[in-house]
C-alpha cells in the first residue's frame, strides 16, 4: 500500500533498504543514564547529557535539547503531529527547537542514517517503506519503552502510564528475545469487512453470519450487478490474509495464530488454517480477476461508488477515504463470518489491536525527549486531539468523552463491545519475518484467484515458515500470550 496508515501496520510490508550493515551484533543496555519511575535503566551513550529527573520530568529531559520527530505521511497525514502532539511537547520544553519531517520513504530516508548513528530521537515506523524493526532491535538501534510504560502518566501521575491505556497495547510492541516493548502501537484499530451501511439499508441485506450466509449474499449482490466481496491484490494482499488468519484463529482458537508466529512445526497445516483458506478461496471466485492488478485506494473507491459491497481493512479505512466517500455512503465493520458451528470464537470476534508503530532510537542525539514524546502522545488531551484529526481511535483509555464519533468509529466501538473479551490475537509473525510475510502475500493471491488449492496454500506456507526456521541469520522472537 502507498498513502495509508497501518501499512500498515499496514507497517507489515517489509521493504527494506541495507539493513545488513545495523545486524552486526545483539542489543547492548540501551537505557543505562536516562532514571524514570520504573527503574534506573536509560539510553547509552546519548549525545545530550540528561537533565535532572522529577514527578513532572520523569526521564530527565533537558529543557533546550532540540528534538527531530519523523512521522509517516500517509493516510493519517502527519497534521496531528504538527499541531497537537508537537505544540503540547512544546508546551512543557519551550526553549526545545523541533525539528519535523513527515514522509512516506520511511526506512529509504533513514536506514543510512541509522547506519551512522544519526537516527531522529522519534520515528513513527509506518508505511510500505517501513524500517525492519528486527534487525534493527537486534542492532540495538531502538530503546526498550519499558521506562514509558512505568513512568507516571500525565494525566494522572498516581497512575503508571501502562495502567491509562488498552490492555495488550504493550505486548503488542514485543520483539527481541526475550521479548521486550521496543514499540508503542498507538492507534487502535479493528479489522473485519467494511460496508456502506445506506447500501446495505436499501437492498434489505444484513452482514453474513456464516459462510454459508457469505455465499448467499455473494449471489445476491452480483445479482444487483455489485461485486460481493474484493481486495487489492497488487498492493494490499495482506487484508485478504489477514481475514484468512481471522477465521484460523475464530475455528481453532488464537493459539493457531501463536504457533504461527512462534514457527512451531506444521503450524501451517493446522486444519483450521485449510478450513479458512478453503472457505475464502469460495469467495475469492466472486472476484474479477482483474482486482489482482489494481492498489487499494482504487478498490476503496469502488466501494465508494456503490461497485463493491464488503471490503477488507482496518478501522483506518473511514479517515483514509475521507475525501472519496460521498454524501450519503456510511462506513460500517461487521466480524467476519463464522465457518463452522464447532468454532471455538463466536461470529463477534473481531481482531482488534493496537497499530501505527512508534519507536525511539537508541542512538538519537535526545532520547530522553523522545520517551518524553511517546508520554505525552499518551495523554488524554493528544489522543483526543488525534482522534479529532484522523477519525481515529488510540490506545488511550477513556480519551473520547466528549467527542461526536463517525459513523465507522460508531460502528466499531459497538463491534468491540459485542466482541467482549473474543478477540482475535495480533500475528507478529509478519514484522518478525519478512521473508514469510512476503510469501503470504503472494499465495494468498493465488489463492483467492484460483490458483492453488487451500491445502496447497497451507504446504507452500509451511515450506516458507520451515525455511525461515532453519535460517541461522534470522533472529527467532518467542511470544506467549
Amino acid at each position: 500500500m502507498t498513502n495509508s496508515p497501518r501499512e500498515i501496520t499496514r507497517r507489515q510490508m517489509m521493504r527494506r533498504v541495507g539493513l545488513t550493515a545495523l545486524v552486526a551484533g545483539p542489543a547492548a543496555g540501551f537505557l543505562s543514564s536516562c532514571a524514570t519511575s520504573g527503574g534506573d535503566s536509560t539510553p547509552s551513550a546519548a549525545p545530550t547529557s540528561a537533565a535532572a529527573t522529577s514527578a513532572s520530568n520523569p526521564f530527565g529531559v533537558k529543557a533546550d535539547a532540540p528534538l527531530e520527530v519523523v512521522i509517516f505521511k500517509g493516510g493519517y497525514s502527519d497534521e496531528y503531529a504538527t499541531q497537537s502532539h508537537e505544540p503540547l511537547y512544546k508546551k512543557e520544553f519551550p526553549k526545545a527547537e523541533i525539528k519535523h519531517q513527515g514522509i512516506q520513504t520511511i526506512s529509504q530516508t533513514l536506514t543510512p542514517r541509522f547506519a551512522s548513528n544519526d537516527a531522529p530521537d522519534v520515528v513513527n515506523n509506518s508505511g510500505t517503506d517501513n524500517l525492519d524493526g528486527g534487525a534493527l532491535i537486534a542492532a540495538g538501534q531502538l530503546l526498550d519503552l519499558t521506562p514509558l510504560f512505568e513512568a507516571p502518566s500525565i494525566d494522572d501521575p498516581s497512575k503508571k502510564v501502562k495502567d491509562t491505556i488498552v490492555p495488550g497495547t504493550i505486548e503488542s510492541g514485543f520483539g527481541g528475545d526475550p521479548a521486550k516493548p521496543y514499540t508503542l502501537n498507538y492507534v487502535y484499530t479493528a479489522y473485519g469487512l467494511w460496508y456502506d451501511a445506506k447500501l446495505f439499508e436499501k437492498n434489505s441485506w444484513t452482514p453474513p453470519k456464516t459462510f454459508d450466509e457469505f455465499k448467499t449474499f455473494c449471489e445476491a449482490a452480483k445479482a444487483k450487478g455489485i461485486t460481493p466481496f474484493a481486495y487489492a491484490g497488487k498492493n494490499a494482499s495482506y487484508y485478504a490474509y489477514w481475514m484468512i488468519l481471522i477465521s484460523a484463529a475464530k475455528i481453532g482458537g488464537n493459539q493457531v495464530l501463536i504457533d504461527i508466529d512462534n514457527l512451531v512445526d506444521n503450524a501451517w497445516n493446522n486444519d483450521a488454517v485449510k478450513q479458512a483458506a478453503a472457505a475464502w478461496a469460495e469467495i475469492g471466485k466472486y472476484m474479477d480477476k482483474s482486482f489482482e492488478g489494481l492498489i487499494h485506494t482504487e478498490v476503496q473507491t469502488k466501494q465508494n461508488q456503490g461497485k463493491i459491497a464488503l471490503y477488507p481493512s482496518g478501522s483506518w479505512l473511514e479517515s483514509e477515504q475521507a475525501k472519496d466517500t460521498p454524501a450519503g455512503f456510511e462506513y460500517a465493520l461487521a466480524p467476519t463470518p463464522s465457518v463452522s458451528a464447532s468454532d471455538k470464537m463466536p461470529y463477534e470476534a473481531i481482531r482488534a489491536a493496537a497499530g501505527e508503530p512508534f519507536v525511539v532510537p537508541s542512538k538519537g542525539k535526545n532520547p530522553q525527549g523522545g520517551l518524553e514524546y511517546l508520554r505525552v502522545m499518551l495523554s488524554k488531551e493528544a489522543a483526543k486531539a488525534f482522534t479529532e484529526k484522523t477519525k481515529s481511535l488510540t490506545v488511550v483509555l477513556d480519551s473520547t468523552e466528549g467527542l461526536t464519533l463517525s459513523p465507522g468509529l460508531t460502528s466499531v466501538a459497538a463491534a468491540q463491545k459485542a466482541a467482549g473479551a473474543n478477540v482475535v490475537t495480533y500475528s507478529l509473525f509478519e514484522t518478525w519475518y519478512k521473508e514469510l510475510e512476503t510469501e503470504l502475500r503472494k499465495q494468498t493471491n493465488a489463492l483467492m484467484f484460483g490458483r492453488i488449492s487451500a491445502d496447497e496454500f497451507a504446504a507452500k506456507m509451511q515450506k516458507a515458515a520451515d525455511k525461515a526456521k532453519a535460517d541461522s541469520s534470522v533472529a527467532k522472537q518467542t511470544r506467549s500470550v
